[in-house]
């Protein structure tokens, strides 16, 4: 089996004197979107921030294409394809969605692949198109969510980490995401996601975990998961 894209092992990490991940492990392979599914607290977010290097895990290892992530900065791993659209969008309101779209490339020198990556996000997403000059914060709450993906995807990510994409999105929003999401892995991105939709989160990928406190519970193929009559209770609304 090749190396996996993401990998954490065993990892601890502590808000203060919170135990706030408990051992927890999981990897991302070449190709594969991975879903991290869980209530509020659980410790969903925090995974990614470990991930990213955010937060630093008090033991245990995180690896990116098998390079031990202790004391990289965040900005490093950025240009060496790992990016993350935060939760809460985090998109600068006073600046227009071109001028957040091309601070997604501030690490990046090559002037016809940034405009090339310009017009595949309008592409992806033609209401940003349609409101290039417009300030971040003017936008709808689902046209923030496109940018901060769009944002993301100026870096030119091998693994795009996505916490809660669907966040406070209408419905037909949230679909119009998912399936941004899926063309998104379809064209070579790796994608890790984070998300409370967790009906959503297991139809658009291939493996899944489940955290609760702290702790992975389950983790296997989403397809199973769906069906596994302890996730379709707590987070299916089945059962």
């Amino acid at each position: 089996m090749a190396d996996p894209v993401l990998q954490l092992a065993d990892v601890n990490v502590y808000y203060g004197a919170v135990h706030a991940l408990r051992g927890v492990s999981l990897r991302v392979d070449e190709g594969e979107v991975v879903t991290l599914i869980g209530g509020n607290g659980a410790g969903k977010t925090t995974t990614l921030a470990t991930a990213c290097g955010l937060l630093r895990p008090r033991s245990g290892t995180v690896t990116y294409r098998g390079r031990d992530l202790a004391g990289v900065p965040t900005h490093k791993l950025v240009a060496q394809g790992l990016v993350m659209a935060p939760e809460g969008r985090g998109i600068f309101p006073n600046l227009t969605v071109e001028e957040n779209l091309m601070l997604g490339a501030y690490s990046r020198r090559d002037k016809a692949g940034v405009a090339a990556d310009l017009r595949r996000g309008f592409e992806l997403f033609p209401r940003l198109a349609e409101r290039r000059k417009q300030r971040g914060g003017t936008l709808s709450g689902g046209e923030q969510q496109m940018l901060s993906i769009a944002r993301a995807l100026m870096a030119r990510p091998r693994l795009l980490l996505l916490d809660e994409p669907s966040l406070g999105l209408a419905p037909l929003v949230t679909q119009a995401i998912f399936a941004t999401i899926d063309r998104i892995n379809k064209e070579g991105v790796t994608i890790l996601l984070v998300e409370q939709n967790a009906n959503m989160a297991l139809r658009h990928s291939h493996r899944a975990y489940v955290i609760e406190t702290g702790e992975i519970q389950f983790s296997g193929p989403s397809a199973e998961l769906r069906t596994d009559p302890r996730v379709k209770a707590a987070y299916l609304g089945e059962g």
